[in-house]
Formats: C-alpha cells, sequence, structure tokens
C-alpha cells in the first residue's frame, strides 16, 4: 500500500504526516522545519515562543510577537520556503495579535484547539493561511463548521481529529480518559458523516488529520483503513536531533516507563497527559510552587486560585530543568527508546507502511 500525499486546499503534502505542536518551546522551527524537509508538514507551537527574550516578563506580547516572527522566518528559510504551520490554543489571552501576525508572515496552514476556534476565518480572511480546528468528537466537528459556514462562509479546509491517547490538553473530561470508551474509527465516520452536507455545499473535501497515539506504520495503517486522511504525530518526533527541547527534556521521553504517564489537570481547565516527575508529584500533595510572575497569558488562569503557573513549569521543563516543569507527552511515550533523526524516523514510517 503506497502512503498517499495529503491535500488541504491548493496545497500537497507528499507525505500525510503533520507535526503535532508541542509547547512551550518543544516545537520551533528546528523540529518543524526538519518535518517539513522529510516530506511532511511541521507545525511550531505559537505558545510562549518569546520566553527566551530578555524582556519576556515585562513586555510578554511584544517579546512572543517577536519570537514568533523569527521563528517562522527561519522555518522558511530552513524549507527553502516550503510549506510550514502553526498551532494557537485559543485559550491565549492574545490569540488574535498572535494569529494576525502569523498571517502576516505568510504561515501556511493553522492550527487551533483548547477551545474552539470561532474567529479564526476572520482572522485569515483575504489570505492563503489554511485553517483546521482541533476537536474530539463529531458534535464539536459539526458545530464548528455550521457556525463557519453559517457566519464567515467558509468551512475549515482540514479537521484534525485528536483522541484520548494524545499529549498535552485533552478535549475530554478526566473519567473518559480514566474509562475510555472512545471508538476512534466510529468517530472518525460519525464527523465524515457531518462533514457532508458541507463539502457538498462548497465543492471540496475536508479531510480529517487523525490524532492522539499515532506511533508506528501500524497506528497509520489503520487510521486510513478507517478513511483518515492523515496522521498527527508529536511524541514520536521528540526524541531526535532537531527538536527544540534540551536534552533532558528528551531523556525523560527515552527514559519514560509506561506507568510514568498521567492524568493531570491543568491552569487551563483541561486535562492533560504528562510523564510523572517531582514536579507533578508535588503539586498532588498540594505543594504550590512559587509564580515569579503572572503574565497572564491565559484566559482561564486566575493567579489566586491557580495551582501553579503552567507557562513557568511548561518553560522548566524545555529547558531542562524537568524536576520542576511539567513533562507534557503522549500515551505511547514508554515506546521511545532512543535518539533518532527526522529523517530517520520518515524513512522508517514510510518503508514500514508500504511494505508488502
Amino acid at each position: 500500500m503506497k502512503l498517499p500525499s495529503l491535500k488541504i486546499g491548493d496545497l500537497t503534502v507528499k507525505y500525510p504526516i503533520v507535526l503535532g505542536a508541542m509547547g512551550v518551546g518543544v516545537t520551533r522551527s528546528s523540529l518543524a522545519s526538519a518535518v517539513t524537509n522529510a516530506g511532511g508538514l511541521g507545525v511550531i507551537s505559537g505558545v510562549n515562543l518569546g520566553f527566551s527574550e530578555p524582556d519576556f516578563l515585562e513586555n510578554m506580547l511584544e517579546a512572543n510577537l517577536r519570537a514568533l516572527r523569527r521563528e517562522i522566518r527561519r522555518a522558511k528559510e530552513l524549507t527553502k520556503d516550503g510549506i510550514v504551520g502553526i498551532n494557537f490554543m485559543v485559550a491565549m489571552n492574545t490569540y488574535a495579535e498572535h494569529v494576525v501576525e502569523a498571517v502576516k508572515e505568510g504561515i501556511d496552514f493553522i492550527a487551533s484547539g483548547a477551545g474552539l476556534p470561532t474567529e479564526l476565518p476572520a482572522l485569515v480572511k483575504g489570505t492563503k493561511t489554511k485553517i483546521a480546528p482541533i476537536i474530539s468528537s463529531s458534535k464539536a466537528a459539526g458545530l464548528i463548521t455550521k457556525l463557519w459556514d453559517r457566519n464567515y462562509n467558509v468551512i475549515p479546509d482540514a479537521i484534525i481529529l485528536e483522541g484520548i491517547k494524545a499529549g498535552g490538553h485533552l478535549g475530554f473530561k478526566p473519567k473518559e480518559l480514566l474509562e475510555p470508551q472512545y471508538d476512534m474509527v466510529q468517530t472518525l465516520h460519525d464527523i465524515k458523516e457531518v462533514l457532508k452536507p458541507f463539502e457538498a455545499k462548497y465543492n471540496r473535501k475536508i479531510p480529517i488529520i487523525v490524532a492522539g497515539g499515532i506511533f508506528d506504520s501500524n497506528d497509520m495503517k489503520a487510521v486510513f483503513q478507517a478513511g483518515g486522511d492523515g496522521v498527527q504525530m508529536a511524541t514520536r518526533f521528540v526524541a531526535t536531533d532537531e527538536c527544540d527541547a534540551h536534552q533532558h527534556f528528551k531523556d525523560a521521553y527515552i527514559q519514560a516507563q509506561k506507568e510514568d504517564v498521567q492524568i493531570i489537570i491543568s491552569p487551563v481547565g483541561l486535562p492533560g497527559r504528562a510523564i510523572g516527575n517531582p514536579f507533578i508529584d508535588a503539586v498532588a500533595s498540594g505543594s504550590r510552587p512559587p509564580i515569579k510572575r503572572c503574565i497572564n497569558c491565559l484566559k482561564t488562569c486566575d493567579i489566586k486560585t491557580t495551582p501553579y503557573c503552567i507557562s513557568q513549569a511548561l518553560v522548566n521543563a524545555v529547558n531542562g530543568n524537568v524536576d520542576e516543569g511539567l513533562i507534557f507527552s503522549g500515551e505511547n511515550v514508554y515506546k521511545v527508546d532512543r535518539m533518532s533523526t527526522v529523517p530517520e524516523i520518515f524513512e522508517e514510517l514510510v518503508s514500514a507502511f508500504e511494505r508488502p
């Protein structure tokens, strides 16, 4: 079986493999460009990209936008102006400003979740930027598509269906993750049915990219056999030379065992999946890590009640202070057992998928 290409509007991605954005700072221009150059769609995490800027705490928005411009330009240069995407969380307080800036820089693709991106079409209107909501159910897929159709006369260029095995923030209730009744095949089928009238109205296909627990060629085959058009992979690409995170972060992935992965409740207000460590243990015991300074980055976070600063915890982790940081990961992180490179992973995935 030959691995098909992925068509998103007038964009064609050689291999239907999309990089799942990981923030803060885990997927920047280095990893995103490597995935694009290998034939996939590289996606930068757009959350607090300015964390290493000297004025980040005093001037968060400008530091973030400055870093965003730099990362997009660098990714474009490294890919010789190839297809590059970015991911923005709807829960960001400066969501609109980030989207507008990315569009100005010529970003090709925007994925958006952690809430329904109701205003996204207005922010990219008149541009060639493709937009894809990240959802977890047919109900959400129908809701956002109907809303975009009614309010903006557009439909998604793609849908990203994120299942229960994904890392980071998840669109499920904690109980649904601990007692999973989730059926990816049925959910995919239901979404395709929901999208049919919109595809007919606009005379174009809305590709569905499946995420959550996609690790090897067998997982990919299951997606395509179920009717999916592409896969999104994140965890698989962390322990690579090209990943933008500190080596200690990558080592945490390599060393993780199946039982180390935990479900936590994030200050974003959503459950998330992360690797257990002293930081998570301390928070679970009631300890409240001191917050250096609130940068007011999330709509759903209140400094008076939040158990910890998620931005600070994620920055600690990506910078290598893993014992005092939050290490988001997918359920299959225990399958990562060594360092690799992005080209090696693509070669393995493609050759195994197409092997008779």
